[in-house]
């Protein structure tokens, strides 16, 4: 059973490891570079940050932190989905679309969404769109990503 909670500072080592093997593989895989990494990624002290910035999110499966989402308000209400990311011996499971849809029923206060992805990451573009979000434009190296929810 796939649920998730608020991430805990007990929880930074493991979603720093988590995320790591996530963003690392993606990069690996579509970009054989260094380069497009989000910043933080592999690092507790910023795994901690985000969760006083930020609404983070562990996602548990059998009780294991299998991945995790960052969500940050911004500006008039929109909200950033700021990262989300799966262990990827649970990638192409469902489990990222079941994370989405959980994280927009805890928001329903919210109905727009934005966030932002390297043009080189051609998972993600997938993923996003399959989620409901639409490209709306390009800077520099990444692609701007908005969703808006009705009821």
């Amino acid at each position: 059973m796939m649920i998730i909670e608020k991430a805990l500072k007990a929880d930074a080592k493991k979603l720093a490891e988590i995320q790591k093997a996530s963003f690392d593989e993606e990069s690996k895989q579509f970009n054989n570079s260094e380069i497009g990494r989000p910043p933080g990624y592999d690092s507790i002290s910023w795994q901690e940050d985000m969760m006083v910035y930020g609404d983070y999110y562990k996602v548990l499966k059998d009780g294991k932190i299998i991945g995790g989402a960052i969500i940050l308000l911004g500006t008039n209400g929109v909200l950033n989905l700021g990262r989300i990311f799966i262990d990827p011996k649970y990638q192409n499971q469902g489990i990222g679309m079941k994370v989405m849809k959980e994280i927009e029923t805890i928001y329903l206060d919210y109905p727009k969404w934005w966030l932002d992805t390297p043009k080189w990451s051609v998972r993600n573009h997938h993923f996003y769109t399959k989620c409901g979000f639409t490209k709306v434009r390009e800077e520099e190296d990444m692609y701007i990503f908005e969703k808006s929810i009705m009821d």
